[in-house]
């Protein structure tokens, strides 16, 4: 088996149509507990604020880039721009589909806790970053977008040992980070592919760093440790879509890359990553911007890419799928849904499948 791995390398006005369903996440302390809230936190017990120029860690469970500062909604929104973030609460003041697809076009993308952020520029207590793991065409270092600044610090010795210490990739759907190896001193929750420097491990625990907070530990069932630059192990297409179908039933999200909610692209992109295997960010660069082969539709599959425009024959590309074989497909589809299977011709009814590529080549 040959396994394409890519360079780093849009989405916004085709993917808005995707999830209005036209067409077919604070300061990371382990002692800032309790119900999330507007109300400022206090700076972290390591580290300091970000000023532009810096290179800063996400130090919540995982932070909302947004279009523009201060356009959240107050109350609705509340949970996901507080310190500490509670993302669970944010989709609960979301159950109305209107409700949640609202978000769609206010929002970029998502970066999970220990996250590596560029801050450009900073306006009043928002900061406006790019995502170094999270690649687009739209700037060449990485995703951008507004975050609260409480979402991030500057914390020398975690981004030391991020480059020197193994790693934990949390492969739970979600984990919660604790005081003590046993799970005394519950702290915040940490998302699937959060990934974070290993301190230590005992017989039922991995100690780990956290950006801004003191260590912290993770049941070791929850994690995979890996040695400094050390991938994934190689995967297979069926490792992908086991990956995919832990997901089912889970609510979509406009700019979800996290256990709390996807949206189309950040459900593939999400999938590949945490095998390893680097694509762009948006659907349309994963089809036109990643370096993977084409596919012909009869050629397709199972764990192809399949792309759809926003209107037959069309170039601006709407949503991503993958392909399961015999004219299925695994999905987050729009905001009033959630990940899920169905068959490919009842999601296209009227042509807008735009190609399909492929990223393990079996």
């Amino acid at each position: 088996m040959t396994i394409r791995r890519f360079p780093d390398l849009t989405r916004r006005d085709g993917l808005r149509l995707a999830a209005t369903g036209t067409a077919g996440l604070a300061v990371a302390s382990l002692a800032a507990l309790g119900p999330a809230s507007a109300a400022p936190a206090p700076r972290p017990a390591a580290g300091r604020a970000p000023a532009p120029g810096d290179r800063a860690h996400v130090a919540v469970s995982a932070t909302t880039l947004w279009v523009d500062p201060r356009t959240n909604r107050p109350g609705i929104d509340d949970p996901a721009v507080s310190a500490p973030v509670d993302l669970d609460a944010w989709n609960a003041n979301m159950e109305d589909t209107e409700t949640r697809r609202w978000l769609t076009g206010e929002l970029e993308s998502q970066a999970v806790l220990g996250s590596e952020v560029i801050v450009d520029e900073i306006d009043g207590d928002w900061a406006h970053v790019v995502v170094t793991a999270q690649s687009t065409p739209r700037d060449p270092r990485g995703y951008p977008g507004w975050v609260p600044l409480s979402h991030l610090v500057v914390d020398e010795g975690f981004a030391r040992r991020a480059e020197t210490s193994q790693t934990a990739t949390v492969t739970a759907l979600t984990s919660t980070l604790t005081g003590t190896p046993s799970g005394n001193h519950p702290g915040i929750d940490v998302s699937f592919d959060t990934i974070l420097p290993v301190l230590g491990r005992t017989a039922k625990a991995v100690k780990v760093a956290v950006p801004g907070a003191g260590p912290a530990y993770l049941p070791s069932g929850d994690v995979a440790v890996r040695a400094r630059g050390e991938q994934p192990p190689t995967p297979t297409v069926e490792d992908v879509i086991a990956t995919g179908e832990r997901f089912l039933g889970l609510r979509y999200l406009w700019a979800g890359v996290s256990a709390w909610g996807f949206d189309c692209s950040g459900y593939t992109y999400t999938l590949f990553h945490h095998h390893g295997l680097r694509i762009a960010r948006d659907a349309g660069d994963q089809m036109n911007h990643s370096g993977l082969a084409e596919v012909a539709r009869e050629d397709l599959r199972r764990g192809d890419l399949v792309f759809f425009a926003t209107e037959p024959g069309g170039d601006s590309i709407r949503h991503v799928a993958l392909y399961l074989g015999d004219d299925l497909i695994m999905q987050a589809p729009n905001a009033a849904r959630s990940v899920e299977i169905m068959s490919l011709t009842e999601y296209d009814p009227t042509g807008e499948y735009a190609g399909a590529r492929r990223v393990i080549d079996a």
